[in-house]
């Protein structure tokens, strides 16, 4: 076994990018499996911050092969901008990224498709509009899909276009007079000017996966959002449109599950949630309350969007479910410094649905929406837990806040982040 995996374990944004950053010198590739530029990693290092939504974590790493699976849908123009962002950091990308080419591309009438199901719908999701539900849609339906490989092939793209794109505007003209329409011929031009560019990173990477398994090489897969957005596992239909708990890596990279022999999963030291949905532990509190302190604390502001994320206090019900359907072996505790703005502190340990004590997470989203958070209160440290650099070093109450998350888990916590440089983390032996 020659695998790990980094997956978040709430409803995303837990700080996955960090971990991946701090792990990915101990592998030899980094494998994005899901999602799209939908999801934002956000990564602190040498004074510099790096953004990134489509490319892997290990980019920033050089010497790493870092690979986008099969499973992600891939926007071109984000893609390239993201490489074009990080030369001009002066972190070069060139050999060391490979794009499947089974993986499949979104098109601007994904993107519009996506914005009149936000605003035409009876039922919003609070997506980012970036055109992944749909693209998924088109994959999962064969018909309208296009793959990263077919750029490659002018002739076959443009009768693939030819085809698709009168059919994506019929259907778009029924939603009502005056909508966006689209020219076959001009997408294909502006795609294939797309594809020249993106052709030396377009491989066969179910292969190069396959030959480093044999090789013995150490694979990093770095999941996209959180478990609790899985489109299976989580609070569907808020939720994502791929599966970003580890089931997807087999499905998503063409690596079978078998050669995972690690699991870390990540989890905010509090809660955050972006778009709609049930968030029961939600902090409704005003500007001057606790959640939006933490907000401001956290600079809780969407990585792709820049929405405000919506903050509340931690929620273990719902992390002890994820935990176990990740199968993670230990847990890393994220932005622990945050709640240093806090006199009291909350867990959630059970939810009180109708006058009934529930400490199994609901599988129903309607049921989880009439839940109501049973708390255990905590003390605060109210101090600056940043220079830590091991337990001893926190404070008693932060200290016994770490030791009650792992014991309502029931997992081990091997790091502990207390800010947002690659130096401020804690390694805990196990």
């Amino acid at each position: 076994m020659t695998a790990s995996c980094v997956v978040g374990l709430q409803w995303g944004d837990e700080a996955k990018g960090k971990i991946v950053d701090l792990l990915a010198d101990r592998h030899d590739f980094v494998i994005r499996y899901n999602g799209g530029a939908n999801a934002g990693h956000t990564v602190v290092a040498n004074g510099r911050t790096y953004k990134l939504s489509l490319l892997p974590t290990g980019v920033l790493k050089p010497h790493l092969m870092s690979v986008i699976g099969n499973g992600v849908v891939v926007y071109p123009p984000r893609f390239l901008e993201e490489i074009d962002n990080l030369k001009a950091q002066g972190t070069e990308v060139g050999d060391n990224l490979a794009l499947s080419d089974h993986a499949h591309v979104i098109f601007p009438y994904h993107l519009e498709e996506e914005r009149l199901n936000e605003t035409g719908s009876g039922q919003t999701i609070g997506t980012t509009g970036r055109g992944i539900g749909p693209c998924y849609q088109d994959k999962v339906g064969r018909v309208t899909a296009i793959r990263v490989g077919d750029l490659l092939h002018a002739d076959y793209l443009r009768q693939k276009l030819h085809a698709i794109v009168p059919r994506k505007n019929r259907m778009l003209a029924s939603f009502g007079n005056g909508l966006k329409t689209f020219d076959a011929d001009q997408i294909t031009e502006e795609y294939l000017g797309y594809a020249e560019r993106m052709r030396p990173y377009v491989k066969d990477t179910i292969r190069i996966l396959h030959d480093a398994l044999r090789e013995k090489k150490r694979l990093l897969f770095e999941a996209a959002q959180g478990s609790l957005l899985d489109v299976d596992h989580g609070t569907y239909p808020y939720v994502t449109s791929s599966n970003s708990c580890p089931a997807g890596i087999w499905s998503g990279s063409g690596v079978p599950a078998r050669n995972l022999e690690q699991v870390i999963g990540v989890v905010k030291a509090y809660t955050t949630r972006v778009g709609r949905g049930p968030f029961p532990t939600e902090l409704n509190d005003g500007p001057d309350g606790v959640g939006e302190k933490i907000r401001k604390a956290g600079n809780e502001y969407g990585t792709v969007t820049g929405r405000p994320r919506r903050c509340g206090w931690f929620d273990a019900v719902a992390v002890r479910f994820t935990a176990a359907l990740a199968g993670a072996d230990q847990l890393a505790v994220m932005l622990l410094d945050v709640l240093s703005v806090a006199d009291e502190i909350k867990i959630c340990v059970a939810y009180d649905f109708e006058g009934e004590r529930l400490e199994r997470f609901p599988s129903d989203p309607f049921v989880l929406e009439r839940c109501r958070p049973v708390y255990e209160s905590m003390p605060g440290w109210r101090s600056e837990i940043g220079s830590a650099r091991k337990l001893t070093d926190l404070p008693l109450a932060t200290r016994r806040y770490i030791d009650r998350l792992s014991e309502l888990i029931e997992k081990p916590i091997g790091i502990v982040s207390v800010g947002p440089d690659r130096e401020q983390t804690i390694f805990v032996e196990q």
